[in-house]
């Protein structure tokens, strides 16, 4: 019973990783044109993004949070 319900709970963190992944893309775009930031910081959070699009396309949702994370935190989000 118990290897059930861990795998449920596993099964559903996946789930919940999944679903957040385009919600913290939609944060960093609505971010990014007011953002006040160097080019090269700019581009950074640009090739951070697509990163975590890429990952979460790929089912590699862990990837794609930790990319978006970043991404997030040189936004100051």
């Amino acid at each position: 019973m118990k290897k059930i319900v861990l795998i449920a709970l596993s099964l559903t963190a996946s789930v919940a990783f999944a679903h957040n992944c385009p919600n913290e893309m939609k944060a960093i775009d609505a971010k990014m044109p007011m953002a006040n930031l160097s080019p090269a910081d700019m581009t950074k959070v640009k090739v951070l993004r697509e990163e975590g699009e890429k990952q979460h396309k790929a089912g590699n949702h862990g990837e794609s949070m930790k990319a978006l994370g970043e991404a997030k935190k040189i936004l100051g989000i």
